[in-house]
């Protein structure tokens, strides 16, 4: 299944949740464990996907790329094994690797597979105790990235945002009425007590969780008593300050988890919801709607282009811009093969159009926060230095909704950090309308 999914990611550059979950789908017979292990083969190797190559390249008689792409992958799943899985017996996991290879090419390049992992499998035992995470982290991220994080954070910053990415972040629940969060982490513990809960340290509403199964199964999920949503999202859409009575855009909904937060926090206010894809839109309205919490409307838009059909003034605007999602690499690994640095340069452009655009639906003295899952300047510090020059009537100031006032300790610009934080990579900042002078 591993294999399947790195080969697909390869191939057809699929996103490796969505290309794991179908090979999940198609095997419903695998037990839990089964699953999870599936789940770090393919998460794992693609976090060190570059390093593992390295190790391979050293033995290899001929260049890697110029393998069969289904015995790289199975190569590249084994050295994962030898060298960070402890309870996969090495000598299991050359076997396996070089029966899939004999399967797929015939025992010549079978017998070349073994020849290099045995080789590797030596390496690992006398080298798996004093491994450098950090130096394998970072030589597993692209140099280029490598490069704008050190711009971004510091050398030393860069390295342990690296290094935080090598492991698994942890799932996040929102229990949206805040005053239960406690009595919820008591029943989900009592259901699932093989998982791990703990109350989130930002957020109000958030539970973090670890290895309690698939999340929809969990008590509270069906009744709309929560639902899934990483804990610095959740501190991105508290940051907008919502009160009860406001009128709120969230300008790029998405799936609408920020969307239902803010909706909780207006009260007899009203929500609407934009984004490009109407399909989205669809599946968020009807998910809301069955949350008691859908938006008053729903724009497909592209705010690129203009504002379409949204219109009025609204009190408070969500900016939730597409980005590099660089931010969430612990979480997607695919993306090391996925982003290219051309991409930040597009990616700003399109997040100044949409502040520059949603910009003329705030009242004056309306507040705007912007945001995207990347910790990056260039998406960062760079696009609000852009945005201010092209509106003169928007200026920074201090966020007013906890917790991320409280984080911004005052400043205008906010960065939540995995290595920090505990949360994904994420960089805030809060802005308002100037009022109009005479």
């Amino acid at each position: 299944m591993a294999a399947d999914v790195l080969l697909r990611v390869d191939r057809d550059q699929a996103f490796a949740a969505a290309a794991l979950d179908a090979e999940i789908a198609r095997s419903p017979q695998l037990d839990a464990r089964d699953r999870a292990l599936a789940t770090e083969l393919a998460y794992g190797s693609l976090r060190v996907r570059r390093w593992l190559e390295s190790r391979l390249q050293r033995h290899a008689t001929r260049p890697l790329d110029k393998l069969d792409p289904r015995v790289r992958v199975h190569l590249v799943l084994a050295t994962f094994q030898l060298f960070f899985l402890e309870r996969v017996p090495k000598f299991a996991a050359v076997s396996e690797a070089v029966s899939a290879v004999r399967a797929v090419n015939g025992p010549k390049v079978a017998a070349f597979a073994n020849a290099i992992l045995r080789k590797l499998a030596r390496e690992a035992e006398a080298e798996v105790a004093s491994l450098d995470l950090e130096a394998i982290a970072v030589e597993s991220a692209p140099p280029w990235l490598f490069s704008s994080l050190a711009a971004s954070l510091g050398d030393a910053g860069a390295r342990a945002y690296l290094r935080s990415a090598l492991t698994a972040p942890p799932n996040g629940i929102c229990v949206y009425a805040a005053n239960m969060r406690d009595a919820w982490l008591e029943r989900l513990r009592e259901a699932a007590p093989q998982g791990e809960f703990e109350l989130g340290p930002l957020s109000a509403h958030a539970i973090r969780v670890r290895g309690a199964g698939r999340p929809h199964d969990l008590p509270g999920f069906a009744e709309g008593a929560w639902t899934l949503q990483e804990e610095g999202s959740q501190v991105i859409a508290l940051a907008l300050g919502a009160r009860a009575g406001d009128v709120v855009l969230d300008a790029c909904a998405g799936r609408g988890n920020k969307t239902a937060l803010l909706a909780s926090a207006v009260g007899a206010g009203a929500v609407d919801a934009a984004d490009l894809h109407p399909s989205k839109l669809a599946r968020l309205r009807e998910e809301l709607t069955r949350l008691a919490r859908a938006p008053r409307a729903t724009y497909a838009v592209d705010w690129s282009v203009g504002a379409g059909a949204v219109e009025g003034r609204y009190h408070r605007i969500l900016v939730d811009a597409p980005c590099s999602g660089t931010g969430t690499l612990g979480r997607r690994p695919d993306l090391y093969l996925r982003r290219a640095p051309e991409d930040l340069a597009r990616l700003s452009a399109l997040q100044v159009a949409i502040v520059t655009r949603t910009a003329d639906l705030l009242e004056p003295g309306g507040r705007l926060v912007y945001a995207v899952c990347s910790v990056l300047r260039e998406e960062g510090e760079q696009v609000i230095e852009k945005i201010l020059a092209a509106r003169p009537d928007l200026e920074l100031q201090p966020f007013e909704g906890q917790p991320a006032a409280d984080l911004a300790k005052g400043e205008s610009m906010l960065r939540l950090l995995p290595h920090v934080h505990g949360t994904d990579g994420y960089f805030l900042a809060s802005l308002v309308k100037r009022p109009a002078t005479c």
